[in-house]
């Protein structure tokens, strides 16, 4: 069963950032990404931590896959 990595803001706006996201705000406590795609504007929201816990990034990923194919981000998120 895959278990659940440990990820930083940082590294969660990179992942997004290589799947066609970019950083509109940064302001406060949050990183506000976004994308256009031919859905319409596309926008997620990361809290702004060293380090999430384990419940705000399953949120963040159930929240992305609403955007991107599950399998894609699956290999982000989990480990093997």
């Amino acid at each position: 069963m895959p278990k659940l990595r440990t990820l930083s803001a940082k590294k969660i706006v990179s992942i997004f950032e290589s799947l066609g996201f970019y950083v509109v705000k940064n302001k406060g406590g949050h990183i506000k990404l976004t994308r256009v795609s031919f859905l319409g504007k596309q926008v997620l929201t990361i809290p702004n931590h060293k380090e999430l816990d384990k419940g705000t990034l399953v949120a963040i990923f159930n929240q992305a896959k609403r955007f991107v194919p599950e399998e894609e981000l699956v290999r982000y998120f989990y480990t093997d």
